[in-house]
């Protein structure tokens, strides 16, 4: 059985990627080799799903490096994050915007999000094919002529077709089953893949293991997590950090992991937190000092607990070099220094290492050099095209990643149905 388009993949970029096409006219074949769509969707966000970024398009924009920005800006402005909702909330789906600007689902959750987009695919008369794993992408005299796959049964077969989308994301998460698939096509194909490295990701510390378990499930809210390399900061965010296991997670730290795993690799990365971001060092020291005054008997850890996660409190006395059972009658002025400097800027220590296989999202990918931002079509096989992850782009945590993929999906759906009317 042949296919106008084939799309190889149905996570965010692949759903929209093949509707599109379908509703352009193309008689689309979506394969996915695992057995259900949507499976980073379904993972995004807790289970939640952030699925956009508010604000304008440039707004959204902001989320990415410079280059990145430049490269899917105009598939940003075909497809924007309103239209996204507007598809969702059309069919049932309410919606919130937190004050960060993460667009979430109100009540319902990211399967809903999945159940609605499938919707969508089955409206459009798309032939979905669960469990078929293509292996590979065959060309003829320059132009894209069938892919290959390994059916559920196990057997391999062939399907021509005049144009492929590969939408088969990037090596996150591997047991959602984003392996890098893509990207030895694509370099058999003749494209350059950029190095791949971690994104959003969780940080490893270089800590005891017993310290680790111990603050295991303590969250931080609201700090300002900042990563220094040789005592100068380099990158910061500030939202929630949540201790695990093996390190730390959460939004603030998915913020600064891009950057922390480029410079892990140059020499040794520390983190530390500001407890208390909006209080000047000289207000907080004005603040403890008062408490101090006026309950001479409390313990100097009461003030701390009041700022920060009990569990926590020891640590950071110690970090202070403050005895935990010291009377706030008997603290001098160095020891109020060094406990307000530590709130300021509690050290986790240094970093052992940004997992690849844990991070929601990878930099690296297909290099956008050769890949044309209006149409997602490769400049080097005709018939041939991209999006989402797959691709070398990485935005901020924050929604900014779905929307990419939705975006670059709507592009290279549109134009790859396209490719069959003209020839």
């Amino acid at each position: 059985m042949a296919a106008d388009v084939v799309v190889v993949g149905a996570g965010a970029g692949g759903i929209i990627a093949a509707w599109r096409a379908a509703c352009s006219g193309a008689k689309v074949v979506l394969l996915e080799k695992t057995v259900r769509v949507g499976t980073k969707i379904l993972i995004s966000g807790g289970g939640k799903c952030n699925i956009t970024h508010a604000g304008s398009v440039e707004d959204v924009l902001k989320g990415f490096r410079p280059n990145e920005a430049r490269f899917i800006r105009p598939a940003c402005y075909r497809f924007t994050n309103a239209q996204i909702v507007e598809m969702l909330t059309s069919r049932g789906l309410e919606v919130y915007t937190r004050p960060d600007g993460r667009i979430f689902p109100v009540d319902q959750t990211a399967k809903d999000v999945v159940r609605i987009l499938g919707t969508y695919l089955e409206d459009a008369k798309v032939d979905l094919r669960l469990e078929h794993a293509v292996t590979g992408v065959d060309i003829d005299q320059g132009r894209v002529c069938a892919v290959r796959y390994r059916a559920a049964g196990g057997e391999e077969a062939s399907m021509p077709t005049k144009a492929v989308i590969v939408c088969s994301g990037g090596s996150s998460y591997p047991n959602s089953g984003t392996t890098g698939d893509g990207w030895p096509w694509a370099k058999a194909l003749g494209h350059s893949i950029v190095k791949v490295r971690a994104a959003l990701a969780p940080i490893y510390l270089r800590l005891d293991p017993e310290v680790l378990a111990d603050r295991s499930g303590v969250p931080l809210r609201d700090c300002l997590l900042k990563a220094r390399q040789a005592g100068k900061e380099f990158a910061r965010w500030r939202s929630d950090v949540l201790f695990t296991h093996h390190g730390v997670t959460g939004p603030t730290v998915l913020g600064v992991s891009r950057e922390v795993a480029e410079r892990l690799l140059l020499g040794e990365v520390t983190l530390e937190a500001d407890l208390l971001p909006d209080k000047r060092f000289e207000d907080l020291t004005s603040e403890l000092l008062e408490y101090a005054g006026q309950n001479p008997k409390r313990l100097v850890a009461s003030f701390v607990d009041a700022v920060a996660p009990s569990r926590l409190v020891d640590s950071i006395l110690d970090s202070a070099a403050v005895p935990r059972d010291l009377a706030c009658a008997r603290l001098d002025k160095k020891a109020r220094n060094r406990l307000v400097e530590t709130l300021k800027g509690w050290s986790f220590g240094a970093v052992r290492a940004v997992p690849l296989e844990k991070g929601e999202v990878v930099a690296g990918g297909v290099s956008l050099d050769e890949v044309d931002p209006q149409t997602m079509r490769s400049k080097l096989v005709d018939g041939l095209y991209f999006c989402g992850e797959v691709l070398d782009i990485a935005g901020a945590v924050g929604g900014y990643n779905l929307q990419a993929a939705f975006a670059t999906g709507y592009v290279a759906g549109e134009s790859a149905a396209s490719t069959f009317r003209k020839t």
